[in-house]
């Protein structure tokens, strides 16, 4: 069958891209730009990819159109392919009636950490030698690559973004996992959803899929959870958390969390010291814990892939270390998983001094429906620089006040990467926020420091 995929070099298309490939379909693509690293990553697998999204693209016509959603109506090969007629589908709907089918699925869902948990457990089943497949919204460190095929068991990354332009469901009703992590809830996607509540409808249909012999691994710290378990749940029912009485449970054993204790029922399962620290990787690696034992790891095997586990990168991925002066690069998207991320950089560093430059780019935080937590968040660094670009619906200056003149907002990356240079001194840490580009700053500054220290 030949598939033309609309939107290919995204992750998740990208990757559909790559499992159809890799299923024995033909496969060409289209996307507005064709940019590494997916567009290599697909020309490798022999997959055609063609620049803008003009209607001759999908001549001949092919035998299937999987339209991906940041599409919509106007754009010239959408009324191409409804005017003639064309058989489209989603990527998520793609996935999960053809590839995911006869598979056992393991769904990581949540308003925060996802990546990073089905990455563990994409480690964890590699490691205990089931050799997975999976589709992560990131690059984990231990595999290079954002998708895998992968006969038996297959780890997805669950988004609860919209599916495409003609249907509006959440990306994960579609997968039907067998186990499925239910990792946080809060508001989020403001453009898609105008409330808490509608998410957590989304969420509950989630639930509705999962069959009565699945197993669903939910978060027992989050109320926003509980009311969507509170509405039904058909399914084998396990709790994880840092509270006693749950069925897994993790214990921070140093304060900065690089090592951890588990139980389950109360009783020890195992100790581990590993890359990662902060509560919020704790959390992670218990509920990656609970799944994995659910598709038939032994505990001690868990144990030792969490060990070996080297995060995902832009997920405070260390980008250099340079006379003392360490440099991140995190996917930040909203103030829960900001506080939790510097919270946890806080401990692991001690007294040495946070540098953070956070650009607002999700239309959650352009938006401003949580930006009174925003100064809160950022609490935990010595000094802030705020990029405010375009779309940002309140005033910048007013909401960093809480940090009383450690914070400066900026408008241009040039003075931001100036300013930064400036006031950098070996022993800091730095920390570049954003789930965009941020106008290559990151890497502009690594390429800068050597020229700095010299100095």
């Amino acid at each position: 069958m030949h598939i033309h995929i609309l939107g290919a070099c995204g992750t998740f298309m990208g990757g559909v891209a790559l499992l159809a490939s890799r299923d024995g379909h033909r496969v060409t693509g289209s996307d507005q730009h064709s940019y590494p690293p997916m567009s290599t990553q697909l020309e490798r697998e022999g997959i055609e990819l063609f620049e803008g999204y003009a209607a001759e693209h999908l001549e001949p016509e092919p035998d299937l159109v999987i339209i991906g959603n940041v599409l919509s109506r106007g754009n010239p090969a959408i009324e191409h392919v409804l005017n003639t007629g064309m058989k489209y589908t989603s990527g998520p709907r793609w996935l999960g009636e053809n590839y995911l089918r006869g598979k056992f699925v393991i769904a990581v869902a949540g308003t925060h950490g996802k990546t990073t948990t089905a990455a563990m457990v994409t480690w964890i089943l590699e490691q205990a030698g089931k050799k997975p497949g999976f589709l992560i919204g990131g690059v984990p460190n231990n595999f290079g690559h954002s998708a895998r095929d992968g006969k038996q068991f297959f780890v997805v990354e669950a988004d609860e973004y919209d599916t495409a332009f003609f249907d509006k469901r959440a990306k994960f009703v579609h997968y039907r996992p067998n186990v499925t992590i239910l990792n946080n809830l809060e508001f989020d996607h403001v453009d898609i959803y105008p409330d808490l509540k509608a998410i957590q409808i989304q969420f509950h249909h989630l639930v509705r899929t999962i069959a009565g012999n699945g197993v669903i691994i939910c978060n027992g710290q989050d109320a926003n959870l509980e009311s969507v378990i509170d509405r039904g749940c058909w399914s084998h029912l396990q709790h994880f958390s840092m509270r006693d009485g749950t069925h897994w449970q993790v214990e921070q054993q140093t304060p900065d969390g690089r090592e951890l204790a588990f139980f389950r029922s109360g009783e020890r399962v195992g100790n581990i010291s590993w890359a990662l620290y902060g509560q919020h990787n704790a959390m992670n690696a218990c509920a990656a814990l609970a799944a994995s034992v659910a598709a038939g790891v032994e505990p001690q095997a868990v144990l030792e892939g969490l060990s070996t586990f080297s995060g995902v990168k832009r997920r405070m991925e260390l980008i250099s270390q340079i006379d003392d002066i360490h440099v991140y690069d995190d996917f930040a998207h909203h103030p829960t998983s900001i506080r939790l991320t510097l919270e946890g950089l806080r401990r692991n560093v001690g007294n040495a001094r946070l540098l953070v430059a956070l650009e607002p780019r999700s239309n959650t935080m352009r938006s401003g429906v949580h930006i009174g937590e925003l100064g809160p968040a950022l609490a935990a660094a010595d000094y802030v620089w705020l990029m405010a670009g375009g779309g940002i619906e309140w005033d910048p200056q007013k909401e960093l006040r809480i940090l009383d003149g450690r914070s400066r907002v900026v408008t241009r990356p040039e003075d931001l990467l100036q300013q930064m240079l400036d006031m950098v001194k070996p022993g800091d840490h730095v920390v570049f926020m954003s789930n965009g580009g941020f106008d290559s700053v990151p890497r502009r500054f690594c390429e800068a420091l050597p020229e700095r220290v010299d100095h």
